[in-house]
């Protein structure tokens, strides 16, 4: 699944840098997912794409990272939410329960969706900011 989701994000023209299987660094899921997240809260990334067998603690590692909203999406309509409602810059999904062509509408709805500009939903990502720190 990792080669398909590295060619699934290539052709949408966004730049992969790998982590864990996919270069030579700890592949374990809190080490790699920690280190993805690190590249969206340092500005080395605007977006990271996180998995693991249930993605659960992909989400879970990457959250722990100041300045990181992960969020587990295994549809579509998820995906979209989270990045409206939530501002989600890390995707994680599960590599157990994800097939091609799901992940390719995980990834349509995640790359076109965008935050709202609501005035509640932003009170909610700077209040969720704010408990940062």
């Amino acid at each position: 699944m990792a080669s398909i989701l590295v060619s699934a994000i290539e052709k949408r023209g966004h730049t992969v840098i790998p982590h864990g299987a996919l270069a030579e660094e700890r592949a374990d899921w809190a080490w790699c997912c920690a280190r993805a997240a690190g590249d969206v809260a340092s500005g080395a990334a605007d977006q990271a794409i996180v998995c693991c067998w249930t993605g659960t603690g992909a989400s879970i590692a990457a959250n722990k990272v100041p300045g990181v909203r992960a969020a587990l999406c295994a549809d579509a309509a998820t995906a979209d939410g989270a990045r409206r409602w939530n501002d989600a810059n890390v995707l994680a999904i599960s590599l157990r329960s994800i097939s091609a062509p799901l992940l390719e509408e995980i990834l349509d709805a995640w790359f076109a969706g965008s935050p709202s500009l609501d005035e509640g939903d932003r009170a909610n990502i700077a209040y969720l900011s704010g408990m940062e720190n």
